[in-house]
């Protein structure tokens, strides 16, 4: 069985590299097409792709009367993108991650959003009108990515109708396979952790941390060693952006909630430290570097470190 299990995770994740290829060639195109640069097409439509793993999770949650589980999910994975997808994209890029500098004029804003959730969840109670501004911040910086952005769009004519349509569906595609395939790696990979007998915490803060967030990496990696660096960017930064407002605030107008203090205080805050790391070393030198990106990495155990000994600490679930 345990070899059953590998096989098909090997199997599966070469299926996420293989189309992870195609969705970068196909968003190039599309970008070369609408005449938008790389990082606002992967901001716009393959964040929001990509955020459908832990918005399904969270929002389903919901439904069933446990908000806060979508909210767990929701800040963590975030935490995640910030630190270790970052952390390890940056290892891939020959030169780190290259930041251009129309995508920093928005990072004030960026990290405002990333502030709200736990300014808003202070009192421990997400409420429709917490759940409503949530949303408004997230559709305003949507709006504000495009508007100054809008100089570099042009008419498509009408002769591109069919190559655009094509290459959208293509890339929809693409996705849908690569979200597909990262749920049974991820399925596969839990199985052969647990037949190997591996420590089950070991797997919560390996595995299934990286689960969610597997279609972001895989996509960014094959994206900065094709010299792709905005993609990887506008991917990532969107899918943390829509997480933060628009999914935590659907949420919120769904089911209005009361959630632990500590535990939101802990990846809120955590969340927001990420964020701030992240826009400081991109207006450093313009990129996420190695040396960063091992940081970045080690920010992240070190928040898993202290949110174990908290719970531990004070006995919270």
């Amino acid at each position: 069985m345990i070899i059953t299990n590998l096989i098909f995770f090997l199997a599966s994740l070469l299926v996420l590299i293989k189309f992870a290829g195609h969705a970068i060639k196909y968003s190039s195109h599309l970008a070369k097409i609408l005449r938008f640069p790389e990082f606002i097409v992967s901001f716009f439509i393959i964040a929001l792709i990509s955020v459908l793993p832990e918005a399904t999770v969270s929002i389903m949650s919901s439904f069933n009367g446990e908000p806060e589980l979508g909210l767990g999910t929701l800040l963590g994975s975030n935490i995640v993108d910030l630190t270790l997808v970052f952390g390890i994209v940056a290892f891939f890029a020959s030169k780190g991650i290259k930041v251009k500098s129309k995508i920093l004029g928005d990072n004030f804003f960026y990290l405002i959003i990333l502030l709200f959730p736990l300014i808003l969840g202070f009192d421990g109670r997400f409420s429709r009108l917490d759940g409503l501004i949530l949303v408004l911040l997230g559709s305003l910086f949507f709006v504000k990515i495009y508007k100054d952005n809008r100089r570099f769009h042009k008419t498509v004519h009408h002769r591109k109708k069919q190559p655009f349509l094509k290459i959208l569906f293509f890339l929809i595609l693409s996705f849908v396979i690569i979200l597909l395939s990262a749920f049974l790696t991820v399925k596969f990979a839990v199985n052969f952790a647990h037949d190997a007998k591996l420590p089950a915490i070991l797997i919560g803060i390996t595995i299934l941390a990286m689960g969610t967030c597997l279609p972001e990496l895989i996509f960014s990696i094959r994206a900065v060693r094709k010299n792709h660096d905005s993609l990887a960017l506008g991917d990532i930064m969107g899918t943390v952006i829509t997480d933060a407002s628009i999914i935590l605030g659907l949420i919120a107008l769904i089911s209005p909630f009361d959630c632990n203090s500590y535990n939101l205080y802990i990846t809120g805050t955590a969340m927001f430290l990420a964020g701030l790391l992240t826009t400081i070393f991109m207006k450093s030198e313009k990129s996420i570097n190695k040396k960063e990106g091992v940081l970045l990495i080690l920010f992240y155990l070190l928040f898993v470190v202290i949110a174990f000994y908290i719970n531990n600490l004070f006995g919270i679930k």
